[in-house]
């Protein structure tokens, strides 16, 4: 179904591929973007003038339009072969597809044309620079000639996995990515493009276009693609290629896997500096302007262009029209020159620099962040590419454990010093994620986060304000991780054998004090679609016993713990040896463990409880889904295998309860229950808390609609399950909402019971004339009891096997 999806989504946006029949320049958020109307026309042509670089040659006054420049040219003797540059500089969009390279020669005539590139050939095979030295050490050792000692296997997984396909189209025959795809990925493959584009979905289904690769084997050498791979940032000053902190063992890798089946190449024999053929080619270096984009020690513009400003954008003769002479040509199609001239116009007339907010859009879209972030719900990982994106051992983190963070209010999260070293390559904080962050040069990492604080208007607030009271809160912080925290989440790299999460000893250093308290009072409200709790539901802690369960108090007091956690005591359950038995037994209260389970799936919460009836409930689909009776969990694979087997019940007496999602909204009471992602997809949710006898209430949206579920023993070894509901609006368009309270095969109904053949009885507290037992027409058999809802009263059902 998936891949039918794709071939209808590709048919219906239009090809994405960059062929050689395709002469305008490809950039990437331009591509992604400005050309669908996603972002703004003279956004997108303010892109094209720093990425095509215009402003090398014209002048602006305007911050955000520094040019991209082209790459380094000194070294190119011993970087890029002699052959490969002679055919790029006589038609640079057939060689390289999608070059922002002008064709600077393309009005010359042809005897005129052979002539200068041979010229430009000779003098770039003069400019050579030594290769860094590689230095071998015991952790870190080098085989002899490791440039050609690359293994194209392992260069492939890492092409796959690393993050080089956010922006470079994946292998066809690649035979890796086993994630599962997103909720709205999933979503999309149930649709077809006309439901897309009613449901405003096409900006998240289209197909992210890929950065064209040329031909690798032909441009270098692999020992030369080795050493650009380990830090592009020295050859291409403009960063758009990122730096994804390869050792030279692995570029070599990806080296051999870039340029597989390419016959090994020597070192290039150059003329003379001083012949004519390479001084011809310097003086046309110069006249031609190519120094403007281009660094070659020894050589300085001598021309300037027009400034932006004194441009006018309806002169016929431009670099935006045909070819001409002394201009360069770019093979512009129509919507960029379109975009181009919106953003000229605008400058023009533009009286001040746009907000902070723009600027740092602009700054995102030149740096191609959006290939990998999301940021107010724009760019983020192609929804193609998804399944490239996998955890260690593959371990389900859920997307949030696996996907790139979202950009959204960063500048009110981080601090700018943590933030600046995680742009430098220091701040790495999720060895679960097989993507990596790449590193950036420092002009960019110390600008960057005041960008964000300022698009976010985000001035930090002073620690003392956001938490009056830190005194003596070191030992409750302690008790409050111990209770909750722990399970997923190391403390100064000691965990709960199997924890993966974030590491809570930086947490201090990482974020601003004020998002700590407003993230733990609500996470779903800051993170969409996280997997962290709510231990603060309603405002009211789950731990009422600490700090008399005062929410501000408690997030003060865990704040103060992870402030001062280098001197302070690691919480308990770190701190206990394992020990031989690891079965949890309710005794006083009940007992919560989020965990894996076959029947709730990655996002299951179990609850047993001290009268020998339990249950499990999937937080993802909001499904109760097994009840059991006897002994209740084992812990061990929860605790400390990942890779172990779901955990199962500890008793064989176990049923499986009414499958899949509770509540819908339908039209009509005998319409068809809307199945899998089509319904589960706009569930979202809320966490759970616990009242004074330790029974959770877990809660849930649905839509518009809240929902509190109450699930405890009856006296008869039964479960009784109370649900609240809420509405802000009650009467919606989508149509009534329905709980359906039971289904299976050849269901009786009986006064208030219904019942499933040698299954599970269930049982509406008070009557409802108006539930309906459906019948599906496709088969018979298969029945729901469906019971209208009312959110004036608690609906109440029991559960019986």
């Amino acid at each position: 179904m998936v891949r039918v999806v794709s071939l209808l989504l590709l048919a219906s946006f239009g090809s994405i591929a960059w062929g050689q029949d395709r002469e305008a320049p490809f950039v990437a958020g331009f591509e992604r973007f400005a050309r669908h109307g996603v972002v703004e026309s003279n956004m997108g042509g303010q892109l094209l003038l720093s990425e095509l670089s215009c402003t090398a040659c014209h002048t602006t006054d305007s911050l955000a339009l520094i040019p991209k420049r082209g790459p380094h040219l000194t070294g190119t003797g011993n970087r890029i072969q002699a052959d490969w540059i002679r055919a790029f500089l006589n038609s640079p969009h057939q060689v390289k597809p999608g070059t922002t390279m002008p064709d600077v020669l393309a009005p010359l005539p042809e005897d005129e044309r052979e002539e200068a590139v041979e010229a430009l050939v000779a003098f770039l095979s003069t400019q050579h620079r030594p290769f860094p030295e590689a230095r071998a050490s015991g952790a870190n050792p080098l085989p002899h000639e490791f440039w050609n000692n690359g293994n194209a296997a392992r260069g492939e997984k890492l092409f796959h996995l690393v993050g080089c396909v956010a922006c470079h189209a994946p292998d066809p025959n690649y035979q890796g990515g086993h994630s599962q795809p997103s909720a709205m990925s999933a979503l999309l493959s149930t649709l077809d493009p006309e439901d897309i584009e009613e449901m405003g979905l096409t900006e998240s289904a289209r197909p992210v276009p890929s950065v064209p690769l040329p031909d690798l084997s032909a441009k270098y050498t692999t020992k030369a693609l080795t050493f650009f791979l380990t830090s592009p940032e020295t050859v291409r000053p403009g960063v758009r290629m990122p730096n994804l902190k390869l050792d030279l063992v692995e570029a070599a890798d990806l080296a051999a896997y870039l340029t597989q089946d390419a016959a090994p190449k020597s070192d290039q024999d150059a003329l003379p500096e001083n012949s004519p053929l390479v001084e011809n080619g310097k003086r046309l270096f110069t006249s031609l302007s190519c120094v403007n984009c281009h660094n070659v020690e020894g050589l300085t513009p001598t021309t300037q262009a027009k400034s932006l400003a004194d441009l006018n954008v309806n002169d016929e003769i431009g670099c935006l029209g045909d070819p001409a002479l002394g201009l360069p040509h770019y093979g512009l199609d129509e919507v960029q020159v379109d975009s181009i001239t919106s953003a000229l116009t605008q400058l023009g007339s533009q009286e001040r620099e746009p907000s902070k907010d723009v600027s740092l859009k602009l700054s995102l879209l030149q740096q191609n962040c959006y290939a990998c972030h999301q940021r107010d719900e724009l760019g983020g990982i192609g929804p193609d590419r998804e399944k490239f994106f996998e955890t260690v051992s593959h371990v389900d983190l859920g997307d949030e454990g696996r996907l790139p963070p979202p950009l959204t209010h960063v500048g009110r999260k981080l601090k700018s010093s943590w933030f600046t070293k995680v742009l430098a390559g220091s701040g790495d904080i999720r060895p679960h994620m097989l993507v990596r962050m790449p590193k950036f040069p420092k002009h960019l990492a110390e600008r960057l986060p005041d960008a964000f604080a300022e698009a976010d208007q985000s001035a930090p607030v002073p620690e003392a304000d956001v938490f009056p009271k830190l005194t003596k809160l070191e030992d409750p912080g302690r008790r409050l991780l111990n209770n909750g925290c722990v399970q997923c989440h190391p403390v100064r790299g000691e965990s709960v054998p199997g924890a993966v999460g974030v590491d809570l000893a930086s947490v201090t250093q990482r974020v601003r004090p004020e998002w700590f308290l407003e993230f733990l009072r609500n996470p779903a409200e800051l993170k969409d679609r996280t997997r962290m709790p709510s231990f603060f539901p309603g405002g009211k802690s789950a731990i009422p016993e600490i700090l008399d369960g005062d929410m501000d108090h408690q997030i003060a007091a865990m704040w103060s713990y992870l402030k001062d956690v280098k001197s302070q005591k690691l919480p308990e359950k770190i701190e206990e040896a394992r020990a031989q038995e690891f079965e949890l037994i309710p005794k006083e209260r009940p007992i919560l463990i989020r965990t894996f389970m076959e029947s709730a799936g990655p996002h299951a919460i179990a609850v047993g409880f001290p009268q020998r009836v339990h249950y499990a409930f999937d937080a993802e689909q909001m499904q109760l889904t097994q009840a059991w009776r006897g002994r209740f969990l084992d812990a061990y694979g929860t605790w400390f295998v990942r890779s172990a087997p779901p955990a199962s019940p500890l008793e064989s007496e176990v049923v499986s309860l009414p499958a899949d999602s509770a509540f819908a909204q339908l039209p009509r009471a005998n319409d068809r229950w809307p199945a899998g992602t089509e319904n589960t997809t706009h569930y979202r949710f809320l966490g759970y808390g616990l009242d004074p006898q330790g029974v959770p209430t877990l809660r849930y949206r649905y839509r518009g609609f809240e929902i509190e579920d109450r699930i405890e023993p009856t006296d008869e070894g039964g479960l009784k399950r109370s649900l609240s509901i809420t509405s802000p609006d009650e009467e919606s368009s989508e149509g009534k909402l329905w709980f359906r309270a039971h289904r299976g095969t050849n269901l009786k109904l009986q006064d208030n019971s219904c019942t499933e053949p040698d299954g599970v009885t269930v049982t509406l507290e008070v009557p409802n004339d108006d539930a309906v037992l459906w019948q599906d027409p496709d088969n018979p058999q298969t029945m729901e009891w469906r019971v209208p809802v009312r959110t004036d009263r608690k609906l109440e059902v029991t559960y019986q096997w």
